[in-house]
């Protein structure tokens, strides 16, 4: 590696990127060598998992890999695992590093995996998913596709979906439904979330997580999304006043692997894996339900607090003209711009797979953003 840069599969990395995944690509090859020889007993899986400290990864995907998976299997397989955002990797890369074998198994936000390949986003548009239950129709939809288009088109096998909490708006000072964020600078993660918030008359403001609090405190911004209990976590309530319970996004992600390095894994490894992720799924998915609905009773201080501390926010009643106005927004701005950057045949996804399931279609030739 002589330049600053490097591509690998079309891809462009930096160097430190690269040379922080050196060493899990020669342990990516020792666990594919090791599949294919039997020689090393018990076999060592190694996982790239999701956000730290999050109850998603340190309630159930690290103790799922750490603990479970020997238990399950006689201490024939085991695993070590490691957060992505704690492995020196930025999070869009890691959908990259799978694909070219440097991470064998790993955990990716769809979102940032989104900036690369536009259509892997679809199901957690903003405004799509105003609930957990709209989310599950959608991701049950579109499942089948996303499949196929990253074993076609990546390489990669998909072996779960998860998703974290709502992501919901917080703000400063009091505003009455969804046409109060007119005029506000609001912190969003993603070009959907900024799509969302444009439409309504606000300016996006993009950033990263931790510069949430620095930022409101200095006045940069009026307005946070972001997840309800991750928001209570960082003391956003102190901050803020206001927060509206509709679900902007979910911040769903990916468990996938190499096609390669599963293949080459023992059936039997195989079979165990594809009967027991499905439960994991489930788990952190009951987890998102329970931490959305607990994170939004702490930032207002309602009784059924459980794990968060409780805040003195108002809440704001999410009224039918805000249902209404989703779906204007959804379906003349949001879902619009994401057809002009995903380019031809995705309406023809959509309209196969998500129409059906959220009753909104996409036109056939998206106006060019």
């Amino acid at each position: 590696m002589t330049a600053a840069l490097v591509r690998l599969a079309g891809r462009t990395f930096g160097r430190g990127s690269v040379l922080r995944c050196a060493g899990l690509a020669l342990l990516a090859a020792a666990t594919v060598a090791s599949a294919q020889t039997k020689a090393a007993s018990p076999l060592r899986l190694r996982i790239v998992g999701g956000l730290a400290g999050v109850n998603q990864y340190t309630r159930h995907e690290e103790p799922f890999w750490t603990q479970r998976l020997g238990a399950l299997s006689g201490g024939r397989y085991t695993a070590e695992i490691v957060p992505f955002d704690r492995a020196g990797l930025r999070g869009a890369e890691v959908l990259s590093l799978v694909q070219v074998g440097a991470v064998p198994f790993g955990t990716s936000l769809l979102s940032q995996g989104a900036a690369k390949d536009v259509e892997l986003g679809a199901p957690d548009l903003a405004g799509l998913n105003p609930d957990i239950a709209s989310l599950r129709r959608s991701v049950a939809a579109y499942r089948p596709h996303l499949q196929a288009t990253l074993r076609e088109r990546h390489g990669i096998e998909l072996l779960a979906i998860y998703t974290y909490p709502a992501q919901v708006v917080f703000c400063n000072k009091a505003w009455a439904g969804l046409e109060g964020l007119k005029g506000r600078r609001v912190r969003t993660s993603s070009a959907t979330q900024s799509d969302w918030v444009e439409a309504l008359g606000a300016t996006p403001v993009v950033m990263p997580f931790a510069e949430v609090m620095p930022s409101l405190r200095a006045g940069h911004i009026d307005c946070v999304n972001t997840g309800t209990m991750s928001g209570n976590t960082i003391a956003l309530d102190t901050l803020t006043t206001h927060l509206h319970p509709m679900a902007l996004t979910w911040g769903l992600s990916v468990f996938v692997a190499n096609r390669a390095a599963w293949e080459a894994l023992p059936a039997d490894l195989q079979a165990l894996l594809r009967q027991e992720l499905p439960a994991l799924e489930r788990r952190i998915w009951d987890e998102a339900e329970r931490e959305t609905q607990d994170g939004i009773a702490c930032n207002i201080g309602d009784a059924r607090c459980e794990a968060g501390r409780r805040g003195r926010m108002v809440l704001v009643g999410s009224t039918p003209q805000d249902e209404q106005r989703r779906r204007e927004l959804l379906a003349g701005t949001v879902l619009p711009r994401w057809l002009a950057r995903c380019g031809p045949g995705c309406a023809e996804v959509w309209n196969r797979t998500l129409a059906p399931a959220t009753g909104v279609s996409a036109p056939l030739r998206p106006p060019v953003r």
